[in-house]
């Protein structure tokens, strides 16, 4: 069977679900049996995500191979339950870097280097490379941006030749909006019309449009679909908001969608097994034993008045995946540290005791976290944050950012060292606990940021009798027992001072995990004796949690929230 394609676009307005729904037909297929390779094509000049502002495009996906990809690549993982990597993930601008490259090389032999066919040329190639590389039957394409944005377009001229080019074995899904009005009542499809005529408009006849509803479409609103889109009725799919986006697979199947696709693709058609993903909606959906609320300290989470969960995309699924195996309903309350910090420096001019301005913030909760961050802004509200747990015995998750800050606070609280700090906030620090290694240091001085920090799994010994040690001993699929080695995915340049390891063990903080490579610290913590749960991870545990198979780290903090009070 020759390799087959199926594009995925999408229509009316951006965030519409491409990523989840291209995920979802790929997990269709592969629970039939099949080999399936996605792959995202994004719009933005940008090599990859990693110098993106999470607040303008999510939370960068960070990949076992140092990729700094975009939220859907992480869809994949958890949907798929596959590495994806820099094969995956193509900017634009990575296409354009490659193309000028070669005309630099002479590679093109003195042609004129024109958008077609040489950027098309670059785009189908990658295309191809995934499926050689991986031995796919499908390739699934998701298209960044909607249909008609000019930064796009070449990607549809791309998908346009490859039909032309491989008959019969390429495919076009379009998913789009159907809005329903409130003045109205009623579902609208004439935008989701509009975006299909678009596509028209280069050449491209969608094989199914997929329509984002607030509810299922009603037979009129098909027929009217199928009648200006050209289409058969049976081929408009409907996609209505459901309680968990997990659901989507299960919605699809029901009306037959992976079987007609195949069919179209001269495919032989199978049933797919879905026994698992059918466990894992009913553990989604069981009544849970009790709610649990834990404060999320972070500074990326607003844009004008509106509130983002995309920031900590991540952050957010493994929570959920934990909290379903743990049956327990998470509640997070989303803390602005520059909030907390304004907080403490009024308590500070009042001459009043901060600790009960804090309780203001995380009196209530059963757990708090200090996820990913960079820079001064808003970092002493974290440390206060770190400080508070550590005081009250409030179980407290730190992730990168939030493990150095956890380790600042400990030095000021515990060690005296009131000027400790980490040095990307304050380069004059007396007591520099968190500082740039020297690698890093040569790539600061030329500015070099993209790509550059420690990026990517990397191997740690983990000690035994620690907490860390018992959380990965338990769960086989993260550890390699034989050798007691961990890996974590990383996305930072600043480390812990080994200068200063002795005074912080000596105090009782406990060095649970060091890097095989520069033997560097990966995981501190408090034992258990002294805290319910405390713990301050380098590496982001969060991207390598996947729906059915919840990460231990999260697992433990979870178990220790239900615990309290």
């Amino acid at each position: 069977m020759h390799t087959k394609y199926i594009f995925v676009s999408g229509g009316v307005i951006s965030g519409i679900g491409k990523g989840t729904t291209a995920a979802s037909i790929g997990l269709l297929l592969q629970a039939a049996g099949y080999k399936v390779a996605p792959m995202k094509f994004e719009n933005y000049l940008n090599l990859d995500a990693g110098t993106i502002n999470p607040i303008e495009h999510g939370d960068p996906f960070l990949c076992e191979d140092g990729t700094e990809g975009d939220m859907d690549i992480g869809t994949y993982e958890k949907y798929l339950g596959t590495d994806m990597g820099k094969d995956n993930f193509v900017t634009m601008g990575r296409i354009y870097q490659t193309v000028i490259d070669r005309e630099r090389r002479f590679e093109y032999d003195g042609e004129d280097v024109e958008a077609i066919p040489h950027i098309t040329d670059e785009i189908t190639s990658r295309i191809y490379k995934v499926a050689k590389a991986n031995k796919s039957d499908v390739v699934l394409i998701e298209l960044g941006g909607t249909a008609g944005e000019y930064q796009n377009v070449f990607y549809y001229e791309a998908s346009r030749i490859m039909t032309l080019k491989n008959p019969g074995d390429v495919l076009h899904v379009h998913v789009t909006y159907v809005p329903t009005p409130f003045h109205l009542g009623e579902p609208k499809t004439k935008p989701a019309q509009l975006s299909v005529r678009t596509l028209n408009s280069m050449g491209i006849q969608p094989d199914f449009v997929i329509a984002r509803s607030e509810k299922y479409l009603d037979q009129r609103r098909i027929d009217r679909f199928a009648l200006f889109c050209n289409m058969h009725p049976e081929d408009i799919i409907s996609n209505p908001d459901l309680p968990s986006a997990y659901e989507i697979p299960f919605l699809l199947h029901e009306q037959g969608l992976e079987k007609k696709i195949m069919k179209k693709l001269g495919m032989p058609v199978k049933s797919p097994k879905l026994t698992e993903w059918k466990n894992l909606i009913e553990s989604i959906k069981c009544k849970k034993e009790r709610q649990i609320k834990v404060a999320i300290i972070g500074k990326y989470f607003g844009t004008g008045d509106y509130q983002l969960r995309d920031s900590y995309a991540a952050l957010f699924d493994a929570m959920d995946h934990a909290g379903w195996v743990s049956k327990v309903d998470i509640k997070t309350t989303w803390i602005d540290a520059e909030k907390v910090e304004s907080a403490i420096t009024k308590a500070k001019a009042d001459r009043k005791d901060c600790d009960e301005a804090l309780k203001e913030f995380f009196g209530k909760s059963q757990g708090i976290i200090v996820p990913i961050g960079w820079g001064e802004r808003g970092s002493e509200g974290m440390i206060a944050a770190a400080s508070f747990a550590r005081k009250n015995k409030v179980p407290y998750l730190g992730l990168c950012y939030g493990m150095q800050l956890a380790v600042i606070a400990f030095a000021r609280d515990v060690l005296g060292f009131k000027d400790a700090n980490t040095t990307e906030n304050n380069p004059k620090t007396k007591q520099p606990v968190i500082h740039l290694i020297p690698s890093q240091k040569e790539l600061m001085k030329r500015r070099a940021y993209g790509g550059t920090m420690r990026l990517g799994g990397w191997e740690a010994k983990v000690k035994e009798g620690t907490r860390a040690y018992a959380l990965y001993d338990r769960y086989n699929d993260f550890i390699n027992k034989a050798k007691g080695l961990t890996s974590e995915r990383h996305r930072h340049r600043y480390e812990f001072n080994d200068k200063y390891a002795k005074d912080f063990e000596k105090a009782g903080l406990v060095i649970s995990a060091r890097s095989v490579v520069e033997n560097l610290v990966e995981i501190i913590e408090l034992p258990k004796d002294q805290h319910p749960f405390y713990l301050g991870t380098q590496g982001h545990p969060e991207y390598k949690s996947r729906p059915l198979n919840p990460h231990p780290i999260f697992l433990g903090f979870i178990e220790a929230c239900k615990k309290q009070g």
